[in-house]
Parts: C-alpha cells; sequence; structure tokens
C-alpha cells in the first residue's frame, strides 16, 4: 500500500474550515489563529481553536470582534473539516462549552474557544441502574440513544452477566465496562461506534520518512511486557475459586515477533498475577485475563510521530510508517492524534500508534 497522495491539485492547500451552527463565518475565518483537536481511545474529542479578538469590520473602527455574543457562544454547533481545501474533510463535531479571554500586554486581545463532542452530554449524566443479564450492545445502543446518536456496533452481543451502575456516568460506565472486554468506543460524525479491539479499523494508510512522515520516535520496551496473565478470583455462586490464564492471540496489525517472544528470549519469561478483583464467574476472569494480555502485547512497541496534516489519520487507522529501517518500518494501530493548524506551520498531526511486533531487522 504505496503513500497516497493529499491532494491532486499541485500545492496542498490545507487551511480548515469552520462552521458555528451549520454556517460560515466571514469573522470567523478572518481571525482564526489556530485550530487544534485532539482525540484518543474511549472517545470525548476536544477542540480548541484561537482567534485573534480585535480588528475592524462593519464599524471601520477597530475594536473587540467578538463581544456581541452573536457567533462565537457557548453552546453553539461546530463542525470542523480539515485537508485539501477543495476537498475537506470533517474532523470534529460538537458544540462549544468554554470561552477563555486573553488580553496578553503589547499583544491584541484573543478570545479561545473550546468545545466537546457528543460524549460531553455522556460525561455529565450520572445514573445509578441494575443491568440485568446485559450485553454491551445494550449499553452501547442506550448510551447513542440518549445521545441522539446512530450506534454502529460490531462483535458486543455476547452476555456480561448483571451489572451495577452506581452514582455513574454514561461515558465512565461505558468505557470501564468496554474496557474490561478489551473494546473501544469513539464518535464518527453523528454515529456511535464500538467494538473489540482486535475488530476495530477505520481505515489504512500509508506514510514515508522524509515524505508525509515529517519525524518519528519508536520504542520497543520489554519493561511491562509478560509471558501469561492469570486472573483469580472467588465465585460465590458456585462457592469455589476462580483461576484462568491468558488466551488471547489476536494482537492487531504488524508482523515479526511479539514482546512476549522477545522476552522470552533475551531476558526470561515473566508472569503476572491479577488478584486484586473479588467476585468473579469464569467468563469475567477470562475477559480480564485475555484483556489485560492483550494491551500489554500490543504496547510492545510505540511510536510517537509528527506528519503533514492528514484528517484521515484518525484513532483507529491502521498506519503503515515506512522508511524506519526493518527493525521498526510496521504497521501500527493509531491509538491518539493532535490535528493543529496555526498561521506560522500550517497543518501538521501529531499521533501515537502502537504495533505488537518488532521487525526482522532486530
Amino acid at each position: 500500500m504505496p503513500e497516497q497522495p493529499l491532494t491532486q491539485n499541485a500545492v496542498y492547500t490545507a487551511i480548515p474550515t469552520v462552521q458555528i451552527d451549520g454556517q460560515a463565518n466571514d469573522k470567523v475565518t478572518a481571525q482564526l489563529l489556530s485550530v487544534e483537536m485532539r482525540e484518543s481511545e474511549g472517545g470525548m474529542t476536544a477542540l480548541e481553536m484561537r482567534f485573534s479578538n480585535f480588528g475592524t469590520f462593519a464599524s471601520q473602527i477597530a475594536n473587540l470582534v467578538f463581544e456581541d455574543g452573536a457567533v462565537l457562544k457557548l453552546g453553539a454547533a461546530v463542525l470542523v473539516y480539515a485537508g485539501d481545501a477543495s476537498t475537506p474533510t470533517e474532523i470534529f463535531r460538537g458544540k462549544i462549552t468554554a470561552l477563555e479571554g486573553r488580553f496578553p500586554n503589547g499583544a491584541p486581545p484573543e478570545l479561545v474557544v473550546l468545545a466537546e463532542d457528543a460524549l460531553q452530554a455522556a460525561r455529565m449524566q450520572r445514573h445509578t441502574k441494575n443491568w440485568d443479564s446485559a450485553t454491551l450492545t445494550q449499553i452501547a445502543q442506550q448510551v447513542a440513544t440518549n445521545l441522539g446518536l446512530t450506534p454502529v456496533l460490531n462483535g458486543l452481543d455476547a452476555s456480561i452477566g448483571d451489572q451495577q451502575q452506581l452514582n455513574e456516568s454514561d461515558l465512565h460506565f461505558l468505557r470501564r465496562l468496554l474496557a474490561r472486554y478489551d473494546s473501544d468506543v469513539q464518535i464518527v460524525g453523528t454515529e456511535l461506534h464500538a467494538s473489540p479491539r482486535a475488530q476495530a479499523q477505520r481505515n489504512a494508510i500509508e506514510i514515508d520518512l522524509n515524505s508525509q512522515l515529517k519525524e518519528v520516535r519508536v520504542l520497543a520496551d520489554l519493561s511491562h511486557q509478560v509471558t501469561q496473565i492469570t486472573a483469580t478470583g472467588w465465585d460465590y455462586n458456585q462457592g469455589q475459586t476462580i483461576s484462568v490464564t491468558s488466551q488471547t492471540a489476536s494482537f492487531g496489525p504488524g508482523s515479526g515477533q511479539t514482546g512476549k517472544d522477545w522476552l522470552g528470549q533475551a531476558l526470561s519469561t515473566r508472569s503476572e498475577q491479577l488478584s486484586q478483583f473479588g467476585n468473579l464467574n469464569t467468563a469475567d476472569a477470562q475477559a480480564l485475563a485475555d484483556a489485560e494480555f492483550a494491551q500489554r502485547i500490543r504496547t510492545f512497541v510505540v511510536a510517537h510521530g509528527v506528519s503533514e496534516g492528514n484528517p484521515n489519520l484518525r484513532v483507529g487507522t491502521y498506519l503503515q510508517l515506512a522508511g524506519i529501517g526493518p527493525r521498526f518500518s510496521n504497521t501500527y494501530y493509531t491509538t491518539a492524534t493532535v490535528h493543529h493548524f496555526d498561521t506560522e506551520k500550517g497543518y501538521e498531526t501529531r499521533f501515537r500508534a502502537e504495533c505488537a511486533y518488532l521487525g526482522s531487522g532486530s
């Protein structure tokens, strides 16, 4: 999969487009200084926009630009598009949740606008509820319905037994259960997506060093790797102890040797036991052991890099890093991105990505 051009035009023009309450605004466009969108696993994308808050418009008198509250106001809907200006891609959809005025010495005043995606409402809603014989699909569907989103769910239909939500926000409750079963949630436009990590793939792209990949540092670290995970507990219903060993075999994209394999070769085998849990049944214990083991193995090789601004580089992207030698050139799973634009550097995408494998050059 070779690196694909970011534009079909001779010049990549990547000035973001901002809409407030569904409309473009001349003042917003003219006064925009920077845009930064942050996202990570677990959902809840955040946006920060910086504006110069001093200028001359219809009145022909230099004054504060946005203080009438007509456009940039709390609760206003925000849409941000990035990438090639001729065919921009949506990277954020949410509402303004905070406004900050900055009045520096010797410089024009600025207005900073902070916004969050639809999951901010789930962060604010707390409930106490018993979920009998629940599935993750049922819980995620209910959260999506409460938020007015369309659920797109895969691989979450198995029963996870009775669950208790005790004065807990809907977002924390959903995140907690998804993490226990090694799954993730993201907002994509007007949809709530949730699936096991092993099935999550938003898209696939390749970036090459000294081309779209500007810089990257990659760490392969054995210090947190294990050969196996054991989970133990007590099943009150059966009146017996439980002990299970991790069985996960799917560790995401990439090729080479895993940290588990390298640990046995370079140092020694290492087992870790999870025993901080009380009442468990065998299925719960197995899910905990598998999730913990998969999360350890996946973070064997971690890359932090900066690329040309690419709106398609998002959490869940299978990211092929090329040109960084046979040891580290591989396909990684993207776990966090920061899409940043300012008037000095233009549009860049910073990313964190992980891979369970170290390549053949090791």
